[in-house]
């Protein structure tokens, strides 16, 4: 790959491994020219490989304002930390068991305005983009950080009364920042939520074809697990959050005529609910709970026959699992619980979608898998999905930072 274009990457969650954040952090660092990380807390060992292998400098905001700036966000996580154990019970007014996490968004946004202000002291002019932002004060980070482009995956928490003022309070550093939605529903809601504010809807994830999973990788993978010729294995990777919805599942399993092996891989699991399925007489589970490397990762997609994503109904954030299905070829069941990505994925013969919740038309697919595996997404399935290469998300971000924030 010919790296061609600067960017300062900003990611303070480096030090928290798996996930989407992970992979795209390394990948767009491997298409950066000079590429340059900034990491508040460090990266974790996973991502520390494909950053270090693309020549990155990782550097953490120290002295001055920068240290200031994050030895105050420090302070405030602290406060939020005690504040939910405090403020934990039910009996507890709810604006008061809201409060920690509002102090939460106030210590985010901190720490992104340290490292904000660090990769341009030491970036040398080169545009800033924070890959994991906080999904509130944008225009604060931006007047304490200086000019950027931030993606919000997501908004879990709103703005309260006193975060809510301050935010209006630094609204003159608005023009300083793009913010970036990865779905249409989520740009919707930060564009009703901050009037104002310029934001644009981009995908996050990245696809390269280099990536793609081998005959030799998948044949090792499915030796590792003891899966023979013939047999069936579906894996479930991430942890299990809110808007995953492992009850289906739970459900789909319980109904299974044919065996079929469960390849479970993230943090935080549902112990009970493993028990459940390792007892249950069509199911043979090989779970791998706790944090797990990228090369673990990519073994338990590797020994798929497909993977399996199951959201709630409604939720229209990006699922990484679907950019690393059609990243590494790993066929595809799926919920229809967006609309939007329902529109995009189309007829696409990877992939068998089912209602939200449906665990019945679930089981049907998984008994249909055993019988009649699915092909392999082609290499060019990234891109008819609007994914984009590392190497031209570098350039679009770089073209937008340069123009949107100066």
């Amino acid at each position: 790959m010919t790296a061609g274009q600067r960017l300062v990457l900003v990611e303070t969650g480096a030090h928290q491994g798996g996930g989407h954040r992970e992979h795209a952090l390394g990948a767009l660092a491997g298409a950066c020219r000079s590429p340059l990380v900034v990491a508040p807390y460090g990266v974790t060992a996973g991502a520390a490989r494909a950053v270090d292998s693309s020549g990155a400098r990782v550097v953490r905001p120290t002295g001055g304002l920068p240290g200031v700036l994050l030895a105050a966000s420090r302070a405030a996580e602290v406060v939020s930390q005690v504040g939910q154990r405090v403020f934990a019970s039910r009996r507890w007014p709810t604006v008061l068991r809201r409060s920690p996490h509002q102090v939460t968004l106030v210590a985010r946004c901190l720490a992104e305005a340290a490292c904000v202000r660090t990769a341009h002291r030491v970036g040398d002019g080169a545009p800033v983009v924070v890959l994991s932002a906080s999904e509130a004060l944008h225009a604060a980070a931006g007047l304490l950080g200086g000019p950027h482009v931030r993606f919000v995956h997501q908004i879990n928490t709103t703005e309260g009364g006193p975060v809510h003022t301050l935010g209006r309070l630094a609204r003159q550093g608005r023009e300083r920042v793009v913010v970036l939605a990865p779905t249409a529903a989520v740009r919707a809601e930060l564009a009703d939520r901050f009037p104002g504010l310029c934001v644009r809807e981009r995908p996050f994830g990245v696809a390269d074809r280099a990536e793609r999973l081998t005959e030799d990788e998948r044949a090792q993978a499915r030796a590792r697990y003891g899966l023979d010729t013939g047999e069936t294995a579906v894996c479930l990777v991430g942890g299990w959050w809110p808007h995953k919805d492992l009850d289906v599942v739970d459900r789909a399993l319980a109904q299974l005529e044919a065996p079929l092996h469960v390849l479970v891989v993230g943090h935080p699991l549902d112990v009970p609910m493993l028990k459940r399925w390792a007892a249950m007489p069509k199911v043979r589970l090989h779970a791998v709970p706790g944090a797990a490397s990228p090369e673990r990762v990519r073994a338990v997609y590797a020994a798929a026959d497909a993977a399996l994503v199951a959201r709630r109904p409604g939720v229209a954030m990006e699922s990484g699992l679907v950019v690393d299905a059609v990243r590494l070829g790993v066929p595809l069941l799926l919920s229809d619980h967006d609309p939007g990505l329902t529109q995009r994925v189309g007829s696409a013969d990877w992939l068998r979608m089912f209602p939200a919740g449906d665990s019945g038309r679930l089981t049907a697919l998984l008994t249909d898998l055993v019988w009649s595996p699915l092909p392999r997404p082609e290499p060019h399935a990234a891109a008819e999905l609007g994914v984009p290469t590392a190497a031209s998300q570098v350039a679009w971000l770089s073209r937008l930072a340069s123009k949107g924030t100066s």
